[in-house]
């Protein structure tokens, strides 16, 4: 490799990462890259002298710090005043215009992450510094040249300090909590907490390994000329740096809060963790008449979202048993007031989760609400207890039925196959939606049927009588005829429903499919050899898959027999199409119902998975994309709209 070629590919490695961590946009490989960079690699070793400030190999930092020494900022870093709902909008708003009228607003997310100051020099990352009390902080500059998203030179000269929060992504703090979870280590509180504990390593090579992301909200000590900040932060990304999810410029008030009430539905559906909005005015001029308090600007504030975490109190903690026989623990918690719904009860995963928290009836914790999700105790408020705190036993017999359980360690299982509760939540699943879609068979009425003795199990559905539902308190003959009539119109469903019905561990709707595919309505006689040629079966599901067969092979013939679900038509050649041989998902509200979407895509030879992973070709997405849009995003899966798919189609 000659200097010229050396020079030539830290230029397309560099563009490669700005592609992959910037624009979330991959246009090469992991193996083109690796290849690239080894390349780069071994020319520096022999020829040190020509190693370019910019190329990816400086950002690995091999020496580990002994501490980290204070550094000022060129100008001060400063907090912002909370507005908390309308009316604070509006007397906020009422103070700006008393000193300055005639003005335009620019509002961004407010990232809950690690405030960063970057300073460049002559076009190169000189100084990384923390927050600290907003005069100083801590110099962490090699642990912020491992950051990705933070450009080591820049097209600019002039002196330039750069603000903005580091992050970390939903999904990379999970998977670092899991790590941390592996290795007995105290797990992360929260996402902002992951990201300052990185930022502050002393071996920057954990830093590197956090997959940490720089989103800048503003500019100090600069010598740049514009009229507006909207105009400013655009040159800003543009010298490389990435672009929040959302931002947008209003005038009036009912502006501002109809991006503020955007931006609260939308921000489950983003990567990073958002808690509010930043309101600043938009004129630097004005900005500067304006000028600050003793503790912040006075031309910006930031909108703060409802607390999605709250303190409250377990008053007790009661046993779920779910359709294949699960317990799952869950806290009976002090009704508490979370975004506007009223939480009380919060999930508890499993056994081990009691036992690793040590989590106790009358503790003090701190819970989680994200979007529809159940809520979660992220923290237990040891210094708070009084002595009154009971520390929970785990269960020997089954909540429901007194029968035995099964001890897996983290997870207990009813051996009772007639437990109410497995039998109830496994006719729920039956009739579901996704199943056999009996309408109006819901979780009340077939808790009635049980109950009354007309429902046992599934089997019995189709025994029902207009007679026998008469007798049921509620039940008018309109009512009852119209179930009866839903339950003889599952008769003849798809068969991939019919398996799916049967809820058998690990097979859900995509596994259903294939072996309704692959199998036919001969899938009884499948055996292990045959489901495991099947690509993405795996060891787990072939066992669930044909223990199952084994054990209800009777009463799957018996439904068999009255349900006579259809079999698989053989498809007819597709034509080819963009989508031929992908792999898509779908997530969002459509124009249309996704499962007509889904038919189509099939017809033209894509396979629609349910879940988003690296195998993952395109995520099409409509309104409301909730955690498959924001999974897509960081594994670089290509995410296109409805409208997008139409044009390819």
């Amino acid at each position: 490799m000659t200097q010229q070629e050396y020079q030539k590919t830290v230029e397309k490695l560099n563009k490669y990462a700005y592609h992959y961590y910037v624009l979330d946009d991959a246009i090469a490989t992991d193996e083109e890259y690796d290849t690239l960079y080894h390349k780069v690699l071994e020319y520096e070793k022999q020829n040190p002298q020509d190693i370019l400030k910019n190329s990816p190999t400086q950002r690995v930092g091999d020496v580990v710090s002994e501490g980290f020494i204070k550094a000022k900022h060129h100008q001060r870093m400063w907090s912002l005043e909370d507005i908390f709902n309308e009316d604070d909008l509006e007397k906020w708003l009422t103070k700006i215009k008393k000193l300055q009228e005639n003005i335009t607003f620019y509002c961004e997310p407010k990232f809950d992450g690690a405030s960063l100051n970057l300073v460049y020099e002559n076009g190169e990352l000189v100084r990384a510094i923390t927050r600290g009390d907003g005069s100083e902080g801590e110099l962490i500059t090699q642990n912020v040249k491992t950051i990705k998203s933070v450009p080591l030179t820049i097209k600019h000269t002039g002196l330039l300090e750069i603000r903005g929060e580091v992050v970390i992504y939903k999904d990379e703090f999970e998977k670092i909590n899991q790590e941390r979870l592996k290795n007995n280590e105290p797990l992360f509180a929260n996402p902002r907490n992951a990201a300052a504990g990185s930022l502050r390593q002393l071996d920057p090579k954990i830093t590197a390994s956090r997959n940490l992301v720089f989103l800048p909200y503003g500019v100090g000590e600069n010598s740049l000329e514009f009229e507006y900040l909207s105009d400013l932060m655009e040159f800003i990304y543009n010298l490389g740096f990435k672009r929040p999810p959302l931002r947008a410029t209003a005038k009036t008030k009912e502006e501002i809060q109809k991006i503020y009430e955007q931006m609260k539905a939308e921000r489950e559906s983003y990567a990073m963790m958002l808690d509010g909005m930043v309101i600043k005015v938009n004129e630097l001029q004005a900005q500067k008449i304006m000028g600050y308090t003793v503790k912040v600007p006075r031309f910006a504030v930031a909108y703060k979202f409802p607390a999605v975490e709250k303190v409250t109190k377990i008053k007790d903690i009661i046993l779920q048993v779910g359709r294949t026989g699960a317990i799952t623990p869950v806290a009976v918690v002090e009704p508490t007031d979370i975004e506007g719904v009223v939480v009380e009860r919060a999930t508890l995963h499993n056994f081990d989760e009691i036992e690793r928290k040590d989590i106790r009836i009358n503790d003090s914790v701190i819970i989680l609400r994200s979007g529809d999700v159940i809520p979660k105790i992220v923290k237990v408020l040891t210094d708070r207890r009084s002595g009154v705190e009971q520390k929970y036993v785990k269960p020997t017999s089954c909540p429901v039925c007194s029968g035995e359980l099964l001890d897996e360690g983290a997870l207990l299982k009813c051996q009772n196959l007639s437990c109410e509760a497995r039998v109830v939540n496994s006719i729920i699943y039956f009739a579901s939606k996704p199943c056999l879609n009996i309408d109006g068979l819901g979780t009340k009425i077939v808790e009635v049927l049980f109950r009354e003795n007309l429902v046992r199990n599934v089997l019995d559905l189709y025994s029902l009588t207009l007679e026998d539902l008469l007798k049921l308190e509620g039940f008018k003959e309109k009512k009852s005829q119209n179930l009866l009539d839903a339950i003889q119109n599952s008769k003849g469903s798809d068969l991939w429903r019919f398996i799916n019905a049967l809820g058998i561990e690990h097979i859900g709707e995509v596994a259903s499919k294939v072996i309704e595919q692959e199998f036919g309505l001969d899938f009884l006689e499948v055996t292990k050899e045959q489901l495991l040629a099947i690509d993405g079966f795996g060891p787990e599901m072939v066992e669930s898959f044909v223990e199952f067969m084994r054990v209800n092979e009777q009463t799957i013939k018996e439904l068999l027999a009255i349900i006579q679900p259809q079999k698989p038509q053989k498809q007819e050649t597709q034509k080819e199409s963009f989508f031929s041989g992908k792999t898509v998902v779908l997530t969002g509200t459509m124009s249309r119902p996704r499962s007509e979407i889904k038919a189509l895509l099939e017809s033209l030879g894509a396979k629609v998975a349910g879940s988003v992973s690296k195998k993952t070709d395109f995520l099409i997405f409509g309104e409301d994309a909730g955690s498959k849009y924001t999974k897509a995003q960081s594994l670089g899966v290509v995410c296109i709209t409805e409208k997008e798919m139409e044009e390819k189609l």
